[in-house]
């Protein structure tokens, strides 16, 4: 065989094995991309399947679930340790500690309050001696000692006697100056109130304002009724006033009450403000006796610069408030 031949045949054989080598590599690459495009959507359905979960600790044992009286029991129990801690609390504050001090002592007594008021300078001193002293107070103590003489202001504690509108509020120099003094029948048939009325008390110049000739009244005809009531209490339910005559700051006046009717938790009551002078004493302890239902006026009593009639009812619960109301009134 000639050497032309013979690299031919080479030339053709390496030929041969690089088309063969070609078609392997080629055969090889599409596998390979083959295998790369099942891996990545393996890794795909992968990654968006939902992936179990394992929890890493134990999950907690349940709570026993308690029984109704258990937590009832168990309310109850809190409760009280913050009621007691509120009470504590509140007991330690100054002003409320106060209060509870005095509605928890027995208020005083009438004559008590008869010898307790000091009248804090002359003014006052000498509007004091003039309604002590007076015939009409008098008459009433010497010649009608069944009557309750008091002045109720004074039993209203102190810790709260500034919240109360004619005992705090109004009293003082210039307004009703000195306690009212007060006589009392104990069946609650009538009542006597003698008073000093000031200057800061006015509607008009000069004048005292209706508005508290209208709560005088209300206060006086209310505590004159309560001794008839079950329970010694009552609230106003209807109170009609007729203003005569206008009445003048800076002067002495007279509060006059009968109770009329009584029936049951109900009421009536009427009364008057009249001028304390000297034409109104003649004919005022004979007057002042004669009873429910009658006349309490009497001869040369003075002229009525104020009326009023009252209908006064017990509460429903009055058995329950009676202790307040004791305080209050008397």
């Amino acid at each position: 065989m000639s050497s032309a031949h013979h690299l031919h045949l080479q030339l053709q054989r390496r030929l041969l094995n690089s088309l063969a080598f070609e078609q392997h590599l080629s055969a090889a690459r599409y596998r390979s991309n083959t295998t790369s495009r099942l891996l990545a959507s393996a890794r795909r359905l992968q990654s968006t399947a939902a992936q179990p979960h394992f929890p890493t600790t134990a999950p907690p044992l349940p709570t026993p679930k308690r029984s109704l009286p258990v937590r009832i029991l168990r309310s109850l129990f809190t409760a009280t340790i913050f009621f007691s801690l509120g009470i504590y609390i509140g007991w330690e504050t100054l002003p409320a500690r106060s209060v509870i001090l005095s509605l928890l002592s027995p208020p005083p007594s009438d004559a008590e309050t008869l010898t307790s008021y000091q009248p804090p300078d002359e003014e006052s001193a000498r509007i004091n001696t003039h309604i002590v002293s007076h015939p009409i107070a008098q008459t009433l103590r010497t010649q009608h000692p069944e009557l309750k003489e008091q002045r109720p202001h004074l039993k209203i504690p102190e810790a709260i006697r500034a919240t109360n509108l004619t005992g705090g509020t109004l009293a003082g120099p210039g307004k009703i100056v000195v306690p009212p003094l007060t006589f009392i029948a104990p069946d609650g048939s009538r009542l006597v109130s003698l008073f000093y009325l000031g200057q800061n008390l006015c509607g008009h110049p000069g004048i005292i304002h209706g508005g508290l000739l209208a709560t005088l009244l209300d206060e006086g005809l209310a505590r004159c009724c309560f001794p008839a009531m079950p329970n010694g209490i009552a609230v106003t339910a209807t109170l009609k006033v007729d203003y005569k005559v206008p009445v003048k700051a800076g002067e002495f006046y007279v509060l006059r009450a009968e109770t009329t009717r009584v029936e049951g938790r109900k009421a009536w009551v009427r009364g008057w403000i009249e001028k304390m002078d000297g034409s109104t004493m003649d004919g005022v302890g004979d007057a002042l006796v004669e009873g429910v239902g009658k006349s309490i006026a009497g001869k040369g009593t003075g002229q009525k610069l104020v009326e009023a009639e009252a209908l006064f009812i017990e509460p429903r619960n009055a058995s329950v408030s009676r202790l307040g109301f004791l305080y209050v009134f008397g």
